[in-house]
């Protein structure tokens, strides 16, 4: 199973409030960083996802996953970019976008948003490593990343707002009146969302990638392991055997008999 060392959790962190820094300007960025100071606690060691195989469900997966599908973002925009797409909204615009994704995932103002398993059958068996909290009303994601933004009064762009709830795509059944109408006034009239969509997938995908390598690598090793014990065991000199007297164990246990 992947894992983020207690530095890796620190960097990741330390990394997240400098793109803000980097980004934003304003009365914006300080009401950004404000809220991400009154979440600091509990985003930094989120996970991103409840089953291990899923994507980042481990301890700072959360903050990992929103750096990486920002990054992803970027390389995708240029790639659509270059190949003659019509780009109508600024970096700042896609980051914000791409960074508040999946906000809902830290819960609400009082309450974490996965807790630990505590089933060690569902832990074995179904790879449930965090279950959703009972103590939260429920929300999509997405609903409560809009929330979560209102509360702290952080404004954003008609493009955010449809980049950020648009990009689980048609994995959330809401956004289906966007990315399935056969209007053509319907339409959406930016790409941000099928940008941020793109990054999230790619981001979401190397990540179960990655999962998946260091769960075949976790069982080659034990493989080797085993390889080993075995060779050894056949190498050693086995010890030499006394034959037994069976008449002798016979008489030992019941005595001789005349």
């Amino acid at each position: 199973m992947k894992e983020l060392t207690p530095e890796k959790i620190v960097e990741n962190w330390n990394a997240l409030i400098q793109l803000i820094e980097d980004t934003f300007d304003g009365e914006r960025k300080d009401k950004l960083l404000k809220m991400y100071n009154f979440f600091e606690d509990r985003m930094s060691v989120a996970p991103a996802s409840g089953k291990e195989h899923y994507h980042n469900a481990m301890i700072g997966g959360y903050v990992e996953h929103v750096l990486h599908v920002t990054d992803c973002a970027l390389k995708i925009k240029k790639l659509w970019e270059s190949d003659g797409a019509k780009i109508d909204f600024t970096d700042e615009e896609m980051v914000f976008s791409a960074l508040h994704h999946d906000l809902g995932k830290v819960g609400d103002l009082e309450h974490d948003y996965y807790i630990p398993c505590e089933s060690e059958w569902h832990r074995k068996n179904q790879g449930s490593i965090f279950v959703h909290n009972p103590k939260l009303q429920f929300m999509s994601v997405t609903d409560r990343a809009l929330f979560l933004l209102q509360h702290f009064e952080i404004p954003m762009s008609e493009q955010e707002y449809l980049g950020l709830k648009l990009t689980d795509g048609l994995y959330e059944k809401a956004n289906e009146g966007y990315l399935k109408t056969y209007n053509k006034d319907w339409q959406l009239r930016t790409n941000l969302p099928y940008i941020l969509h793109q990054a999230d997938m790619m981001a979401t995908h190397i990540e179960y990638d990655q999962w998946m390598r260091k769960d075949e690598e976790t069982n080659d090793e034990l493989v080797e392991r085993l390889s080993t014990i075995t060779k050894n065991k056949e190498s050693s000199p086995k010890p030499k055997q006394e034959k037994k007297d069976y008449k002798q164990v016979f008489d030992d246990l019941f005595g001789e008999t005349e």
